[in-house]
């Protein structure tokens, strides 16, 4: 009773304090978030901001676009990406004077819809027309789809403009006659000549006399500082305790399934087994009871767990199958019906024509319907033929990954006569059948049964146990290495547990490898009072990681874990080749390859473009000395890729004189233009002045 009397006489006291907390709360996430007149930005490009406001309200956008597909970090870098290269390019539109007007987005429109049913013509071409009565239709029935589509029309803008900027750019991208004829030398002109080689590996790593040291790697990466740069990042070592079903969860759940076989006494009835139930309870009995719902379509075997199809299929109505794991979920099947031939393998050449829906090929339809007249002919002359035509000869995109065959169901969505044909026609038959797509040449090549069951299942999941075993391991392991101050992997591994590096993390990624998306983790890595070697637990509901912060990368050259990767080995190599270069004594390749125990090996047909030295790798290097020597003339040492190398030439052989370069012309400017807006975003990026502060948001 004193304790309630001195809260009573407090609780003006309290009610301030727990008001003043609030506040603060509320003012801090406004502030953050840019409210009360504060204009928070997201960061700026070459002076220009990218307001929060503005960009939080394309993400959520986006994020609807992406229908749950994709996560928040995602939507946020997909924005951020658009509207750094918008801002970069708009720069480039304003000094070219591009303007772009409603035709041209339309036009851009109807590029991005050219398959939409709706907003084509008679002909299967966009018509603008159309389009206007599909935008009227969607405002009315489905306004939050139209509100989507009015969101998007800046960016549509937008890239209407950069279409118009890069087929500027494409047009005035040109390679000369010389160059062409350059590029034809590299490709064909050929050097033959013997060599001796010494590898680079014929001396161990760890000699100490090719030892680098952490100074002369960054003495090495500042002075090719461009090359070598990075941003900041941090590594961390992490152990990660997955709430993944233990054997003895696996067991307990399979036995709960396994009760549905036997009946089942309440107490105000006695419920049938699952096999035993009469058939029309058991739709209800799926829905109350199992995590995948009854589906009442008949699917073929191929649509069945592939490991199980058999045992399911041979079952007769009422049987049932199981239980068996089916993709994390202890599973039991029961048969419920069967419909004999409803379920069709045909295969068939897709004949497609100018006009036809999404189709690109230039014949008109009477040529399609000759060709696929013609293509029915050979198949039914020869009945294997149209297993060769359906991959080589075929205008169906899927033809690559499965030969023009599929199989067939009556609620398939199919175009109509090719379905009807399937379905009514007994094996062997072929034909030709028109649809909205061309012309198919047709054959039945089987017919099967199409089931339908019902699925029993409960999904594999860890229990509470298991999941409070991890949460406390974690825990435990948290604790231990704040209050010991022992190394992070050492206790883990007294734990038994596993520890996982992950380094470059950088501020704006979310994903850890190996854990999925845990931008809690990296919030807390680049956070101010977060020092190296701090610990940190974190939940979620696929587990708990235990994260130690073990570097931070500031901005500036790569971190030296990295650059052990990357730039140790071109050190290291520096350093065995001069004592390489010790062993290879002599002026000619015999006393060279006596001296250092190798052999005179010979490489013929080489070329600049693919410099290949069977059996050693490529080295260009070396190539190009070759190409550069005068017939039996001898080469100093050369250092290259993978070893030290001595050459001496002994032909090159130069290639008939290019008659024409137009074809070289046209293959060059075909590739240099393929890639020239992304050529120009990167240069864009790398000169322009570009803020990032997004990782300040989410």
């Amino acid at each position: 009773m004193a304790v309630l009397s001195k809260i009573r006489e407090r609780s003006i006291l309290l009610i301030g304090i727990i008001g003043f907390c609030l506040l603060a709360f509320i003012i801090g996430d406004v502030v953050r978030n840019g409210g009360f007149g504060v204009e928070k930005n997201v960061g700026s490009v070459n002076g220009e901001d990218i307001a929060f406001v503005e960009f939080n309200q394309k993400v959520s956008q986006r994020q609807a676009q992406m229908q749950g597909s994709g996560s928040v970090g995602q939507a946020v870098s997909n924005v951020w990406d658009m509207e750094v290269n918008n801002l970069l390019f708009e720069e480039r539109y304003e000094k070219a004077g591009i303007r772009v007007g409603k035709d041209q987005i339309i036009d851009l429109y109807g590029q991005m819809m050219g398959q939409v049913p709706e907003v084509l013509n008679a002909a299967g071409k966009f018509d603008k027309g159309k389009f206007n009565d599909y935008l009227i239709n969607m405002k009315t029935a489905d306004p939050q789809r139209y509100a989507m589509f009015e969101d998007s029309k800046d960016e549509v803008a937008a890239g209407a403009k950069k279409q118009f900027y890069a087929t500027m750019l494409k047009a005035g991208y040109f390679t000369t006659n010389f160059e062409a004829e350059q590029k034809y030398a590299q490709e064909s002109d050929k050097v033959n000549f013997d060599y001796v080689y010494v590898p680079y590996t014929t001396i161990n790593d760890e000699d100490p006399n090719v030892k680098v040291t952490d100074d002369e790697l960054v003495a090495y990466m500042k002075k090719n500082e461009k090359k070598y740069k990075a941003e900041a990042s941090r590594d961390i070592e992490f152990v990660y305790l997955e709430n993944k079903a233990s054997a003895q969860d696996e067991a307990e759940i399979k036995k709960e399934v396994e009760a549905y076989m036997l009946p089942k006494v309440t107490a105000n009835d006695t419920i049938p087994s699952f096999a035993n139930m009469p058939a029309e309870d058991v739709a209800d009995f799926v829905n109350s009871n199992s995590e995948i719902k009854y589906d009442t379509t008949f699917v073929t075997k191929a649509q069945l767990p592939v490991e199980f199809a058999q045992q399911i299929t041979a079952l007769a109505p009422g049987q049932v199958f199981g239980p068996y794991n089916n993709n994390g979920y202890y599973t039991i099947t029961r048969m419920m019906a069967k419909k004999p031939g409803a379920s069709t393998k045909v295969i068939h050449v897709l004949v497609a024509y100018k006009g036809a829906m999404r189709a690109t090929a230039t014949r008109t339809e009477a040529e399609a319907k000759a060709l696929a007249d013609t293509y029915l002919a050979q198949t039914n002359a020869n009945p294997d033929a149209i297993t060769m035509l359906a991959r080589t000869n075929n205008d169906d995109p899927g033809a690559m990954q499965n030969g023009g065959v599929y199989d067939i169901t009556p609620d398939g969505a199919w175009a109509q006569e090719f379905k009807d044909f399937a379905i009514a026609s007994p094996k062997g038959k072929t034909g030709v059948v028109k649809t909205d797509f061309g012309y198919h040449v047709m054959k039945i090549l089987d017919k099967e049964d199409a089931v339908r069951v019902a699925n029993l299942a409960q999904k594999i999941l860890a229990s509470d146990e298991t999941i409070d075993a991890n949460f406390t391991k974690a825990t435990k392991l948290e604790m231990d290495a704040r209050d010991t101050k022992k190394p992070f992997a050492d206790l883990a591994k007294a734990a038994g547990l596993t520890v996982t590096p992950a380094n470059g993390i950088g501020e704006n990624e979310e994903n850890i490898p190996g854990v999925g998306p845990e931008r809690d983790i990296v919030r807390w890595i680049y956070n101010k009072d977060t020092n190296v070697g701090d610990v940190k637990k974190f939940d979620s509901s696929r587990g708990t990681v235990v994260a130690s912060l073990k570097a931070i990368n500031e901005k500036g050259v790569l971190p030296l874990e990295q650059a052990k990767q990357t730039v140790l080995p071109i050190l290291r190599n520096e350093k065995k080749a001069k004592l390489i270069h010790d062993k290879m004594k002599g002026a000619t390749l015999e006393a060279v390859a006596q001296s250092s125990g190798s052999t005179v090996a010979n490489a013929t047909g080489l070329t600049m473009a693919n410099p290949m030295i069977n059996a050693v790798g490529p080295e260009t290097k070396v190539v190009g000395k070759a190409f550069g020597l005068a017939a039996n003339k001898t080469s100093g040492l050369i250092d290259g890729n993978s070893g030290v190398f001595m050459i001496r030439t002994k032909s090159i052989e130069k290639a008939a004189k290019l008659a024409t370069p137009a074809a070289m012309v046209t293959r060059l400017n075909n590739q240099g233009r393929a890639g020239i807006e992304n050529r120009l975003t990167f240069a864009l990026k790398e000169k322009a002045d570009i803020e990032d502060q997004r990782s300040t948001f989410y």
